[in-house]
C-alpha cells in the first residue's frame, strides 16, 4: 500500500467512567465519548446511551488516537484538562459532515500552547481538505473565533484511501467506506491486535464496495460500525432489523471477534435501543450497542 500524503437502564450498562488511566503495556483500550449520528440528542430518553455525536478514543502503545470529533470530543477534552501536562494526540476524521467535526471548536486542549495535535482526513466530496473544513466551520457567522486562536501546535495531514500510516509500531490503515459521502474507515493494528472503525456502512452498497469493506475488516478483534438507517423523514422503528443487520452481516462474513454498533439515530431512545441490543445479540452474541463511557480492552 502507498504511504500517506502530508500537507501543512438495563443491568448490562455499567456506571459511566471518565478519565481512566492510560492503557497498560500489552493492551489497546477503547473508550466511547459520543455515540449519536446526525445531531446531538440530549434528553431524558437518551441519558443511558448518551446524546453526544461521534467520538472514540483509543490508547495504544503510549499513544492517544481519536476517531471523529463530534460533540463527544468536548467531553473528552474536559477530562484531559485535569492531566496537568502537555499532550500529544492524533485525530482521525471519517468525513467532514457536521456531526463528525462539530466538537472541534469546543476542544479545550487545542487552545493550550503546550499541546500538539496531528489531524488526519481524506478530501471531502467537494475536494476540500480536512484543514479547510475545520477552518470554515469556525468562520463568522458560524462561530465567533477563527481556528487561528487555537494556540496548540496543529499539524494537518491529507490521507488517501488504501494507505498506511505508521506511528512507531502502531499501523493505521485507511479505506474508502462510502463512495457517495467520501467517508474513510480506519483499521488500527498493533502487535497481534486490531480494531476497525467503519461508521458509514449503507444498505445499498455495490458488490465491489461490500467486498472491499469485508477485506478491510477481515478478522479484526473489534469492529466499530454504524447501524444503517433511512433519512430522518422516513425513520421507522417498526423496521428495527434494518438498523443493525448490515453491520452484523459484515461482522459474520469477516470473522470479527467483537462488534460494537454506534452512531445511533437521534430518534432512538434508550428503551428502543435496549430492545435493539437484545435483537443484535441474538444474531451475533459478541455484539453490543455503544454508550457514552463504554470502555473495552483489546489484549492482555
Amino acid at each position: 500500500m502507498s504511504n500517506f500524503e502530508l500537507s501543512g437502564s438495563q443491568s448490562y450498562i455499567p456506571e459511566k467512567s471518565t478519565n481512566l488511566p492510560s492503557s497498560p503495556a500489552g493492551q489497546l483500550r477503547v473508550q466511547f465519548w459520543g455515540v449519536r449520528g446526525l445531531i446531538p440528542t440530549p434528553s431524558n430518553n437518551t441519558s443511558r446511551y448518551g446524546g453526544n455525536t461521534a467520538c472514540v478514543e483509543m490508547h495504544v502503545a503510549g499513544k492517544r488516537l481519536i476517531f471523529d470529533g463530534g460533540t463527544g470530543l468536548r467531553i473528552l477534552g474536559k477530562t484531559w484538562q485535569e492531566l496537568q501536562k502537555s499532550l500529544e494526540a492524533h485525530l482521525f476524521f471519517t468525513n467532514s459532515q457536521s456531526n463528525r467535526i462539530q466538537g472541534f471548536p469546543f476542544f479545550a486542549p487545542a487552545f493550550i500552547a503546550e499541546n500538539c495535535f496531528h489531524i488526519y482526513g481524506t478530501a471531502a466530496s467537494n475536494g476540500a481538505s480536512i484543514k479547510q473544513c475545520l477552518y470554515d466551520q469556525m468562520l463568522q457567522p458560524h462561530f465567533p473565533y477563527p481556528l487561528q486562536v487555537m494556540q496548540s501546535e496543529l499539524q494537518f495531514y491529507n490521507l488517501t484511501p488504501d494507505s498506511d500510516l505508521k506511528l512507531d509500531n502502531v499501523i493505521i490503515t485507511t479505506a474508502l467506506i462510502n463512495q457517495t459521502q467520501r467517508s474513510a474507515g480506519y483499521r488500527v493494528t498493533w502487535q497481534e491486535y486490531s480494531v476497525a472503525y467503519v461508521t458509514d456502512l449503507h444498505q445499498n452498497a455495490e458488490q465491489a464496495e461490500r467486498e472491499r469493506i469485508l477485506q478491510f475488516v477481515q478478522g479484526v478483534d473489534l469492529l466499530i460500525a454504524n447501524a444503517t438507517y433511512t433519512p430522518p423523514t422516513s425513520h421507522n422503528h417498526d423496521c428495527a432489523d434494518s438498523l443493525w443487520q448490515v453491520a452484523v452481516n459484515v461482522a459474520l462474513s469477516a470473522g470479527v471477534r467483537q462488534l460494537v454498533i454506534s452512531h445511533h439515530h437521534p430518534d432512538d431512545h434508550d428503551d428502543f435501543l435496549d430492545q435493539v441490543q437484545t435483537d443484535v445479540k441474538s444474531a451475533f452474541p459478541e455484539a453490543l450497542l455503544a454508550y457514552e463511557g463504554l470502555v473495552l480492552v483489546v489484549g492482555h
